[in-house]
């Protein structure tokens, strides 16, 4: 492994990816490079002279083998530190089973668990001890969702993975943080949304990503398996744990 310390970034290029290099650059000053993932390489391009340290872009689609074959060469090559890794790419869209297309159903379990997974295994071996991953779930993790049923089981398959991967890391020295944010002021729901308004609920707790990002940061480095950010999701986390799921789904739905 070389001396070269960085960071890798998936869904660079927008919302809380996005604001994840900003502060990871701002906040770790011994990082080399941070490696930014996304699918348009033109929002990666706005990076440019904004930042303190060397940007490598990977303009591809991590969804996609043949794609992910060319960070897994560069790493190969490079045989970077890896410090931190971000897994925060993702997509969601509502609609009741049968409403969303069979491809749009399957775009997010491939984004939000697959490729999750196949990025987290792919860099693992670069990454060294006192390191840390931080795995963007959702707090849609903590219940089944109506409507937003796909997205809500990718959602906890991350948590779950994440969780679990924390105590088989714990002996290298390697935290793993999921971060479990309510809604989010980002790009997300104009896709996700599917023409539909924001349910008032959600409208009602929505978080600026400066904020999501800066409290899973401060998490990561305390060592938490988990970051949830204001006390609204904390406390809807804890009704998840004690109330009945049917119950709750009924008021969501």
């Amino acid at each position: 492994m070389s001396s070269m310390k960085i960071a890798i970034v998936t869904g660079a290029s927008s919302g809380m990816g996005r604001e994840m290099v900003y502060q990871l650059a701002d906040r770790f000053g011994g990082l080399s490079e941070i490696w930014v993932i996304a699918r348009r390489m033109e929002r990666l391009d706005e990076f440019d002279g904004k930042l303190p340290l060397r940007i490598r872009k990977f303009a591809i689609d991590i969804t996609d083998t043949q794609s992910l074959n060319i960070l897994k060469n560069e790493l190969k090559v490079e045989r970077p530190d890896v410090k931190i890794l971000v897994n925060s790419a993702g997509c969601g869209k509502y609609g009741n089973i049968g409403e969303l297309t069979p491809e749009e159903s399957s775009n997010m379990i491939r984004l939000n668990a697959e490729a999750l997974t196949a990025v987290t295994e792919l860099v693992l071996p670069y990454i060294s001890a006192n390191s840390r991953i931080i795995q963007f779930a959702s707090a849609a993790a903590f219940v089944p969702q109506p409507g937003f049923a796909v997205y809500a089981a990718t959602k906890s398959y991350v948590l779950s993975y994440s969780r679990a991967l924390a105590q088989e890391l714990k002996s290298r020295n390697i935290s793993v943080t999921a971060v479990c944010p309510g809604s989010v002021e980002t790009e997300f729901f104009d896709y996700a949304l599917n023409g539909r308004k924001l349910p008032a609920y959600k409208k009602a707790v929505i978080s600026k990503p400066e904020v999501v990002v800066k409290h899973a940061i401060t998490d990561s480095l305390m060592g938490k398996s988990m970051s949830i950010s204001g006390p609204v999701m904390k406390g809807f986390y804890f009704l998840c744990k004690f109330l009945p799921h049917d119950l709750i789904m009924r008021f969501i739905k």
